[in-house]
């Protein structure tokens, strides 16, 4: 092992779970790292991760172990409506296999910033099977109904530029039991 990052992260077994928290825009450029490192996630400007960091840092958090940022999720309550919308989810490559995406969004839905949800939403390209696998799992354990739709289009929206996003819908129970996560 060449880091000490890395042999903190020999095995998953071997592995503690960092701490969630909310994040401070002290956090922005670390954040901003991450997500470079987390293919094929849109590489915002580091500005936008502090801003997040700051303004929405009750709907958004972080992973830190011993003062690295190992994980991110960015996520907003969508004006004017009862849904919670999650940007960005980002699980750095020597925390991944501990379950930390489910955690972390899990652990928002516990929030009273968002206890007003009634749906999580969140979009991803047909192709992201992760993200996909992820959003099921949390609708299981939440106890929702998944959908999804095609929302922001190919052509239409990205000039052909970026592949179509899914609009991926999840309603959420009145209660969602956060002990099942564990």
């Amino acid at each position: 092992m060449s880091s000490s990052s890395e042999q903190r992260f020999e095995t998953v077994a071997d592995a503690r779970m960092p701490r969630l928290r909310k994040p401070v825009a002290e956090d922005g450029a670390a954040i901003w790292a991450l997500v470079k490192e987390c293919a094929p996630l849109d590489e915002n400007s580091m500005y936008c991760n502090i801003i997040q960091a700051e303004h929405f840092r009750d709907t958004c958090v972080v992973a830190d172990l011993d003062g690295d940022i190992v994980g991110w999720i960015s996520g907003h309550m969508i004006p004017n409506d009862d849904a919670f919308f999650v940007w960005q989810v980002a699980v750095s490559p020597r925390a991944r296999g501990l379950g930390l995406g489910k955690k972390m969004l899990m652990h928002l839905l516990g929030r009273d910033a968002c206890a007003d949800a009634a749906e999580l939403r969140t979009t991803i390209t047909e192709d992201n099977e992760a993200s996909w696998a992820l959003f099921r799992s949390v609708a299981r354990t939440a106890g929702g109904e998944i959908e999804d739709e095609p929302h922001f289009e190919e052509d239409t929206h990205f000039e052909g530029q970026q592949d179509t996003e899914h609009l991926v819908t999840i309603t959420l129970p009145g209660e969602i039991t956060l002990e099942r996560v564990a």
